[in-house]
């Protein structure tokens, strides 16, 4: 069995939350999800924990994210460079934010956006031939 991953992130307005990431076009995995939490799939070993406030407060017994610092970054590796755009533009269509202009490497290219409650995405394609001419 594959490792998965489950990212946990609190939200304001669960509802609101779970139409901006069905519009960046991830399904919702109705298994886990209730009236506190939505589970997002974003690959078939990736999923985002939408949780609200008070069930983030619960999971974690510390301040939600409104409260406390940004504690990270969550980066999805995409397959090409269209891809970044159109995840990037589609989050910045829903109301989340660009955050920082386009880093272009050559051989990696990446944009990083932040949601509606403001976590911070970053989304990057590694161009692995340019990487082996290295």
């Amino acid at each position: 069995m594959a490792t998965k991953i489950f990212v946990n992130l609190p939200v304001k307005d669960l509802q609101r939350s779970v139409r901006f990431f069905k519009a960046m076009g991830f399904g919702l995995d109705p298994e886990f999800t209730d009236e506190s939490a939505a589970c997002m799939v974003i690959s078939d070993d990736i999923f985002v924990m939408l949780l609200t406030q008070a069930k983030y407060r619960d999971s974690t017994r510390r301040p939600s994210a409104e409260a406390a610092p940004m504690s990270g970054l969550t980066s999805l590796s995409v397959e090409s460079r269209a891809r970044v755009n159109q995840l990037v533009d589609r989050a910045v269509a829903q109301g989340g934010h660009e955050v920082r202009e386009p880093e272009d490497h050559g051989f990696m290219f990446g944009r990083s956006f932040s949601d509606l409650d403001g976590h911070i995405w970053e989304i990057v394609y590694m161009d692995q031939s340019a990487m082996d001419r290295r």
